[in-house]
């Protein structure tokens, strides 16, 4: 398990599945919102890829977000598109809608960084959000990421199209939060 101040990054558990989906991915708003493509209905018990964990797969890892405070589910972080030869990657989160507000996207952020920059050895990481996702700007600049470029108009959400903010850090200029680590 990886630990930061306010949270906790573990493995994906089968009773995660059915929280995750409905709090998150059947959220048609927020799941277009954090999606790279449409929102479609997901059947009862069917394995939905973005929730459903492949222990082989090599170039996405998933996490559940649990409190520090309880243990209770906090939401989703992922670290993907991971390419081993240029050591890079991209993160992505989600949060439960009560447990946001919380600073608990600034802990995923550094504790994601953590597993990037420590446990994989990664020279960059990268962000990509909607350019009105104050909440996940906030997070990534608290943690060092440097606005790299704006891709216009290039997020189609809920009928209109929409600016992407593009962050990176790299390893050298990535400031560790001692609070984030990987016991």
């Amino acid at each position: 398990m990886l630990t930061g101040s306010k949270i906790a990054l573990r493995a994906r558990h089968e009773e995660d599945i059915p929280i995750l989906r409905a709090e998150l991915y059947d959220d048609v708003v927020n799941a277009a919102r954090s999606e790279g493509r449409p929102w479609r209905p997901i059947t009862p018990g069917a394995k939905d890829s973005r929730l459903v964990v492949d222990d082989e797969e090599q170039v996405r890892v998933p996490f559940s977000v649990i409190e520090l405070d309880g243990g209770a589910l906090a939401g989703t972080a992922t670290l993907w598109n991971i390419d081993n030869h240029n050591r890079s990657a991209h993160i992505g989160l989600g949060l439960l809608p009560s447990c946001r507000g919380k600073g608990y996207g600034t802990d995923v952020v550094a504790v994601l960084c953590h597993y990037g920059f420590v446990v994989r050895g990664l020279q960059r990481l990268q962000i990509e959000t909607l350019s009105d996702n104050a909440a996940m700007l906030r997070s990534a600049e608290r943690n060092g990421f440097v606005r790299e470029g704006v891709l216009r108009s290039s997020a189609w959400v809920m009928g209109e199209f929409l600016d992407e903010v593009l962050l990176g850090l790299l390893a050298q200029d990535w400031k560790p939060d001692p609070r984030s680590t990987g016991s």
